[in-house]
């Protein structure tokens, strides 16, 4: 297992709950990426409606869980780092991870366009800072970061309180609302815009997610079986309309419904959550901590390796059965990118991640505040 870096992770000294709900984030987003990278190539997909509505049923929540984490350490890093310590952290663990695997990728399209006809062209490698939705996932480190700067600095120099950027993040939500619900386009802002509150709560449940007094309340199955039912109505409700979504397709409800949006995804995180507590408690499904662990390179690769086995299980391997498709697809996207990280900080190939040189050969603790603490 020394592959995956398992047994000095597993020693390490780190929130466990985060680890596991990273690792269970990123199993989701990796699932919906998937199917993503095997649209529109003459699969038979619509023969298996079970699997795609596994898909919207499960969406919804995991990015905000994300921004929710992510919150979670700010104080403590502002604290520990400063301001600028924070902001050159902040570059060095999602700006340098977006540029790097940003431009991979762009590139990757850019020269398969003339078997494709994708559409990318060279605008995309500016839209990774401006309009990140244009290229696909690095939306997600692109207001990450904006979110995260903008956050601490009006936290270390206006000393905004945690409440009050929670009113500023419902504001900010109202406009991006505003923005989905009559069609306009204001680039990355409309992301940071709809992300930031998410992040406040993070930081606003700072203290009393991280408190260890805390931690048999929140691993109660007293409060898991209410959640769930919740949960389960709610997202049934969710995909039903986004099944229904017509040109909006599965993001009917985050654009078009920003409300009842809102509320999904804070149940789902919650649950999430809770749920991520009982596995610690029970000391159980530590696969997940490893996951988690490497989440934000598995982000970052993902999209690049899932399309590569593709292209060899469909064009050369001729392999059309979908479930198999999916299973082979969906693990290499989890476990090859873990396997790339680790076998880079082994053999000196580090700046593929961060432009600071790791003190130590072994797998250095993921950012955390980076995603996933470290998904489309």
């Amino acid at each position: 297992m020394n592959t995956f870096n398992t047994q000095s992770i597993l020693k390490q000294k780190r929130w466990v709950w985060i680890d596991t709900d990273k690792g269970i984030s990123i199993l989701l987003v990796g699932f919906g990426h998937c199917l993503n990278v095997l649209q529109n190539h003459g699969l038979p997909l619509d023969n298996y409606p079970i699997i795609n509505y596994i898909s919207v049923f499960l969406y919804g929540f995991r990015m905000p869980l994300f921004f929710i984490i992510s919150g979670i350490f700010i104080s403590s890093s502002l604290k520990r780092k400063g301001l600028d310590g924070y902001v050159s952290y902040r570059s060095d663990t999602i700006l340098y991870p977006l540029f790097v695997w940003g431009f991979i990728e762009i590139s990757f399209q850019l020269l398969t366009n003339r078997f494709t006809h994708n559409g990318i062209t060279a605008m995309n490698y500016l839209n990774l800072f401006f309009d990140a939705r244009k290229t696909g996932h690095f939306w997600y480190l692109n207001t990450l970061f904006y979110i995260g700067v903008i956050y601490a600095f009006f936290k270390a120099k206006l000393k905004v309180k945690p409440l009050q950027h929670l009113l500023l993040g419902i504001l900010l939500y109202i406009v991006s609302a505003y923005i989905h619900l009559n069609d306009l386009w204001a680039g990355s802002l409309t992301d940071i815009c709809e992300y930031y509150i998410f992040f406040s709560i993070g930081d606003l449940i700072s203290n009393t997610a991280l408190d260890e007094k805390n931690v048999a309340r929140f691993s109660s199955f007293k409060l898991f079986f209410p959640l769930l039912a919740v949960f389960l109505f709610l997202q049934y409700r969710f995909a039903q309309y986004n099944l229904h979504g017509g040109s909006e397709g599965i993001l009917f409800v985050e654009h078009k419904m920003p409300a009842f949006f809102l509320l999904e995804a804070l149940v789902g995180c919650t649950i999430s959550i809770n749920f991520s507590f009982l596995l610690q408690k029970y000391n159980a499904l530590n696969f997940l901590r490893v996951i988690g662990f490497h989440s934000l390179y598995i982000y970052c690769m993902q999209i690049i390796v899932m399309t590569i086995a593709r292209v060899i299980l469909v064009n050369v391997l001729k392999i059309t059965y979908v479930p198999v498709l999916i299973l082979v697809i969906w693990t290499g996207g989890i476990f090859i990118p873990i396997v790339f990280y680790n076998f880079c900080l082994r053999h000196n190939l580090w700046w593929f991640f961060t432009y600071k040189k790791p003190k130590q050969k072994k797998a250095e603790t993921p950012p955390e505040t980076a995603m996933l603490v470290n998904p489309a």
